[in-house]
């Protein structure tokens, strides 16, 4: 497991508690970070008692129950509940996962959840991720061409050219790999960062983009991709198992054969 600790000097103070009903008899206990700017207070630890026979199985159905049943100010991003959207990105059990895919069974003791480590609290466990989302427009994800589209027909890949795609496309943006790389903590105004670069090397790989020199020439930077240095943080932590750390050697290993 991948353990993210919330920096000492976070001042993270108790909070409130909430009891489950009476009569409850699977009870767990979800400890949740709560933060509100715009109060000026500090950061604190909401306890909240759940009643695991009236909720569903994954972390995301009881932070739900805590939004719809105990605690409406309670703030989070959530939209599929499938894996696909990434908006639940947070850190449960000192992993960055997604909640909706986190069974609670598989939490042993209490659950304690946070937002993704290392950016600017929104608020509670909503990250602003303004940053990462500036440096993954930085790398032009989209097709770039020069020569005229076929009239008749999409422009075509054999299924060796096609393959090299997979571990690369299936990316959602949730960003549990850019908050676990400790490179990116450290240098995260400069360095683009894991998920940032698996965008970059899903179009530098795709045979129908024209555009591979450039994308390779706006990468060749000590910071803005050497600063990885294969911790593999990413690649443990990425809840669609997919391999940012080798998506990155793919890139350097263009680059050293142009030399």
């Amino acid at each position: 497991m991948v353990e993210f600790a919330l920096p000492a000097n976070s001042k993270v103070q108790p909070g409130k508690s909430h009891k489950a009903p009476a009569g409850a008899k699977k009870v767990k206990n979800f400890k949740v970070y709560r933060y509100d700017p715009d109060t000026g207070a500090n950061p604190r630890w909401d306890t909240f008692e759940i009643d695991l026979d009236d909720c569903g199985p994954m972390v995301l159905d009881a932070l739900l129950k805590i939004k719809n049943e105990i605690d409406s100010t309670l703030t989070l991003r959530r939209s599929c509940r499938e894996g696909i959207c990434g908006s639940c990105a947070m850190n449960i059990d000192g992993t960055n996962t997604l909640a909706c895919l986190k069974p609670i069974e598989d939490i042993k003791g209490e659950a304690v959840i946070s937002p993704l480590p290392h950016m600017p609290v929104v608020k509670d466990l909503v990250p602003d991720l303004s940053v990462p989302y500036a440096q993954l427009a930085s790398i032009k994800p989209w097709m770039q061409t020069q020569s005229p589209q076929p009239p008749d027909r999409e422009v075509l890949q054999s299924p060796e050219e096609r393959a090299k795609l997979d571990g690369l496309w299936e990316c959602i943006l949730c960003f549990c790999c850019q908050t676990s790389c400790p490179s990116y903590w450290w240098n995260g105004d400069r360095y683009l960062g894991p998920a940032v670069l698996l965008q970059a090397a899903r179009w530098i790989h795709d045979t129908r983009d024209e555009f591979q020199g450039e994308r390779l020439d706006a990468l060749e930077d000590p910071f803005r991709l050497y600063r990885c240095h294969t911790i593999m943080n990413c690649t443990k932590t990425c809840p669609k198992g997919l391999n940012p750390a080798k998506a990155i050697a793919s890139i350097k290993e263009l680059l050293a054969e142009r030399l």
